[in-house]
């Protein structure tokens, strides 16, 4: 595991908190359960409810123990305070593509990143190509079909 800091809303921030919670008081209870029942079944060589309560009790350890490290190296960032005309990290950036359509995306840490609800992780192509750009800035991202160029026509931060 990395000690790098890792960047974050303070809603990825709760939300992580959330499924820590989540995994640790409902999850981890009721894996442990099943396997207990399964284990009452028999043999535990050919009994497939144990083997698949113990892969999904291994899951959740891991999901719990990488949360956890998320958690302790979070720099969380306060989107709604920023006051910056430029984007930055938390920017909600509304773009125009070459075809003329819209799209707005919030530039947010990877362990946010949810693309059918906006949210891209800053390291992605199209972030990197936006931070430090203003309304009216052209922002050229390179896909494997070619060059994409976005126009920033909205930049909040909320």
């Amino acid at each position: 595991m990395s000690s790098d800091k890792i960047p974050m809303t303070l809603a990825g921030h709760l939300a992580l908190e959330e499924e820590l919670r989540r995994l640790k008081v409902v999850d981890r209870p009721a894996v442990i359960e099943q396997i207990s029942i399964a284990r009452a079944h028999g043999d535990l060589s050919e009994n497939a409810e144990y083997s698949a309560a113990r892969e999904k009790q291994g899951f959740i350890e891991g999901r719990i123990g990488q949360i956890g490290d998320f958690l302790a190296r979070a720099e969380i960032i306060d989107t709604a305070n920023i006051q910056s005309d430029k984007v930055v990290f938390g920017a909600h950036v509304t773009l125009v593509d070459q075809e003329g359509a819209n799209i707005t995306y919030q530039i947010v840490g990877e362990t946010e990143t949810d693309l059918p609800k906006g949210r891209l992780s800053i390291k992605a192509p199209i972030a990197r190509a936006l931070l430090g750009k203003y309304v009216g800035d052209e922002a050229v991202v390179k896909t494997p079909r070619g060059e994409t160029v976005f126009e920033v026509i909205k930049i909040e931060y909320k």
